[in-house]
């Protein structure tokens, strides 16, 4: 019997499957472990973590494995996958692949065959491959710059709304922007813009989405706003790839990942509402996939 491990390593959390050529027979959940998000350090100890918890409940010893897959953002760029496998060769053992995110969402949600994966979870990004074997990508490139719709966007969103509510009536209690000082520690509005606009690094905004989904749960106008833009601007991440690989005669089929969509049905119906808007002839999944099982297939598949 071969025994294999699959791992989603994201920014807010790490997933982890061991399992033979049939059958899952342990599973695990971690910290996030995306190094480019936090680090060296932190993502080694939730990696380590998570294999020793899974490993444990399958009653194996992370020496028995013979193949490993692991999805992580940014895998693309040697630095981030070369860091990877290092780091997961020193806690296991056999043939190790470093493949992205959203290589293994796109494997759990279609397995070989075609469609479309929009995740949002810490950053954002939509994939899809067509029946001839043909990709595109749109958005994913960095909280700077993209990542539209994700768990950072959606913090970072808020706290702009929350402000620019409050200046067009500095005298009205606007739920989210009270909450939104309240999770921080302030107790001023000029304690919020000198921390939301802090260099080098800015504040954890994706740890803001929590707060924004309960607002929205309350009625905060300005909560649902940005919660249905959100899912508006993933719709047009999905909307890209569609065109991109579609074909007359063929109908693609769309598919959801990340925490943003499982928590949060809200940005799941405006992101309904306008990608069915927008584009005929898809086939939306309404299941929020897991990508860990995308990666445990891809290591009982072995390297393609």
């Amino acid at each position: 019997m071969s025994i294999f491990l699959g791992i989603d390593g994201g920014g807010s959390k790490t997933s982890c499957l061991v399992g033979d050529e049939h059958s899952v027979l342990g599973s695990s959940v971690a910290a996030g472990s995306n190094v480019v998000r936090v680090g060296e350090t932190y993502a080694k100890e939730a990696l380590a973590h998570a294999i020793r918890q899974a490993c444990g409940v399958a009653k194996i010893t992370p020496s028995e494995i013979n193949r490993t897959c692991i999805g992580v953002a940014g895998a693309a760029r040697p630095g981030v996958s070369n860091l990877v496998r290092r780091m997961i060769a020193e806690m296991v053992s056999g043939e190790i692949e470093v493949v992205g995110d959203m290589v293994i969402a796109l494997e759990s949600a279609f397995g070989a065959g075609p469609g479309v994966i929009v995740i949002a979870g810490t950053g954002s990004i939509a994939y899809g491959r067509n029946s001839k074997g043909e990709t595109a990508r749109a958005g994913g490139w960095g909280f700077a710059v993209s990542d539209e719709g994700s768990g950072h966007w959606i913090g970072r969103s808020a706290v702009s709304a929350a402000l620019r509510a409050r200046d067009q009536d500095e005298g009205q209690n606007v739920r989210l922007f009270e909450s939104i000082l309240k999770f921080w520690h302030f107790e001023t509005h000029e304690q919020m813009v000198l921390a939301a606009n802090a260099t080098p690094l800015p504040p954890d905004f994706a740890a803001l989405f929590p707060i924004v989904l309960s607002a929205a749960e309350s009625g905060d106008a300005v909560a649902l706003g940005v919660l249905t833009q959100a899912g508006s601007e993933l719709a047009g991440l999905a909307k890209i790839v569609v065109r991109r690989i579609s074909r007359e005669d063929e109908a693609i089929p769309v598919a959801m990942s990340g925490g943003v969509f499982g928590n949060c049905a809200q940005v799941r119906e405006a992101f309904y509402d306008r990608l069915h808007s927008d584009c005929s002839g898809i086939i939306l999944n309404t299941t929020v996939v897991e990508p860990v099982r995308g990666a445990l297939e891809l290591a009982r598949r072995g390297k393609r």
